[in-house]
């Protein structure tokens, strides 16, 4: 089995929880406040990790409160944090407030921001391992992290959110794109919503595509997911699950992908494996703690 090694972010998540969100220059009455650890990189290695890969963990933390918690959250996953350094600034924060099931999220970067290059240079990346990232550090630390993967034989598997535009060099380095609708369209100058037919989607996606060979996931929440691996289209039916959180939804989904792919699992099946731990996860607050286990995804497969 190869491994998984994720560069990314590494936050502390503050949660208030509301009936609704307020209106702009608005005040509501909050139910609680909870702390999270979270970060899209964090987040994406915890679901690998608990679902079985042996997953290491590039990033920076503050030598503050939040990163001391993190670290201990993060070395219980069993995740190697070898390549997690310090950033000589505060530990990325996530402010989310979460109302009838939906979030908002304000990310302020910290030590995310000081990731770079040097932090990829000397990751032991070997054929047959998963490379992922996602938008949460800077993109040119991405494109060497790639550069090195694709150089070593490694798949690639990026997830482009927060949405930015990004070069056609990076693109071309990315084996998987995996991303929602909205990020699609924002990447390829189209508006998309949730309510699109799939061939709508597709044809963007197909559109989007940097190499013949390049596969794009998009995940569409409760309708599944569509892919299209080089021309081959594919399609996974969603669950129909009461979510609490969606907060890492997307993220679980990503680490589970590169789990099942580092297994050298077929990307159908992998997908199917992949949509059905998110259907957990949003069934869970918070978005670290929410991933789930290898049992608990499997449980939902055979149940269908």
């Amino acid at each position: 089995m190869g491994r998984v090694f994720v560069a990314g972010s590494i936050n502390m998540d503050v949660v208030a929880t509301a009936d609704r969100h307020p209106r702009v220059g608005e005040t509501v009455a909050g139910r609680e406040v909870l702390y999270f650890p979270g970060g899209k990189g964090a987040n994406q290695a915890v679901a690998a990790s608990r679902l079985g890969a042996k997953t290491t963990l590039i990033g920076r933390l503050g030598k503050d409160s939040f990163g001391a918690e993190l670290k201990t959250f993060l070395g219980a996953q069993g995740i190697d944090l070898g390549s997690v350094r310090d950033a000589d600034t505060h530990t990325g924060t996530a402010i989310i407030t979460v109302a009838a099931s939906d979030n908002t999220i304000v990310v302020i970067p910290g030590s995310n921001a000081q990731v770079g290059a040097d932090d990829v240079a000397d990751v032991p990346l070997a054929k047959g391992d998963v490379a992922v990232s996602q938008f949460e550090i800077p993109l040119p630390t991405i494109a060497a992290f790639f550069r090195r993967a694709r150089e070593a034989g490694v798949m690639t598997v990026l997830n482009p959110a927060p949405a930015q535009k990004m070069s056609g060099e990076l693109l071309a380095l990315v084996d998987i794109l995996v991303l929602n609708e909205t990020e699609l369209g924002f990447l390829a100058g189209v508006e998309l919503t949730d309510a699109d037919e799939t061939a709508k989607i597709i044809d963007v996606a197909r559109k989007l595509q940097a190499r013949a060979d390049q596969t794009i996931c998009i995940t569409l929440g409760k309708r599944g997911v569509l892919a299209l691996a080089g021309r081959e289209e594919v399609a996974v039916p969603g669950h129909a699950v009461k979510a609490v959180d969606t907060t890492g939804a997307g993220d679980c989904f990503v680490g589970a992908l590169a789990a099942q792919l580092a297994d050298g699992v077929p990307l159908r099946a992998a997908l199917a494996f992949a949509n059905a731990a998110a259907s957990i996860s949003v069934q869970r607050m918070g978005a670290g703690p929410s991933m789930p286990t290898a049992t608990e995804v499997a449980a939902v497969l055979r149940a269908g």
